[in-house]
């Protein structure tokens, strides 16, 4: 999987030196940026690392005319989790990110093949432009070629407030829950509703406004949110559990999706 022109090529990442520039991305992203941290977090090296990097597949968004080591060689990453690779007994390692988080056994149960999404960022530099879209034209073409089913993942607000964040959180628990069969459930307060506004008193064009660029582009593609919430106070995020069913997907939706990765042809 290439795509390259004369500057930029995004592929998976093929040494240790290219998942470590991924991993400072990540650290200027996650850690400098949004105040997040952990305890594989590198300071000294300025690396966003965890348990799960050595079983993931790194897609990454390169600049060929900066050499690995440079801090602006990587411009975007995408973290791939396929479920072949995850043992499903809790003595085995490694499980998915998202199940420190979510109930994902309903999506496990339907025996279909399945692809964790996680750590998605964008160089600041390079944010609103292309490099989304590239990633994404990488992610279409990586998901063909396992012949992937369900894509899901944990994607964040920045902030841990509920009170402040209640106006997006109604609004995904109203109108982009998933169906019961494909439904994540967070694992604190699971009974807790995060539908803290009813639904007619929701300012959709606000919401919407409000709404974290990510978040907002699974929406568009016909992605729903698990039941509830988590609180990731280590990372400085409220989280949701992201889900996208390929079969579910609409004439419109598929034109859409083909639309955004020709962006980046």
């Amino acid at each position: 999987m290439i795509w390259d022109d004369q500057h930029f090529e995004v592929r998976l990442a093929r040494s240790a030196a290219e998942v470590a520039a991924a991993q400072r991305l990540r650290y200027r992203v996650f850690i400098e940026e949004l105040g997040g941290d952990g305890p594989m977090v590198d300071h000294a090296n300025r690396r966003e690392a965890d348990a799960f990097d050595p079983f993931c597949d790194h897609l990454l968004l390169m600049d060929r005319r900066r050499d690995v080591a440079a801090p602006d060689f990587v411009l975007g990453v995408y973290r791939l989790l396929p479920g072949h690779r995850v043992g499903r007994s809790r003595g085995q390692t490694p499980h998915y990110y998202s199940e420190g988080e979510f109930d994902v056994t309903p999506l496990i149960a339907t025996g279909r093949k399945v692809l964790e999404l996680g750590r998605s960022c964008v160089h600041p530099d390079h944010r609103g432009g292309a490099v989304m879209h590239r990633l994404w034209a990488g992610l279409a073409e990586y998901v063909v070629a396992q012949d992937i089913d369900i894509l899901f993942g944990v994607a964040s607000f920045h902030g841990t407030d509920l009170d402040e964040l209640s106006g997006p959180l109604s609004y995904l628990q109203h109108f982009h829950l998933a169906p019961a069969g494909l439904r994540p459930k967070a694992i604190s307060a699971p009974d807790k509703s995060m539908a803290l506004i009813p639904a007619d008193r929701i300012e959709r064009v606000r919401v919407m406004q409000s709404m974290p660029p990510l978040i907002k582009a699974y929406l568009r593609l016909g992605g729903f949110v698990g039941e509830g919430v988590f609180v990731d106070r280590a990372f400085n995020t409220t989280d949701v559990c992201l889900v996208m069913d390929t079969a579910m997907l609409s004439g419109r939706q598929r034109d859409l999706y083909l639309r955004q990765t020709e962006r980046a042809e």
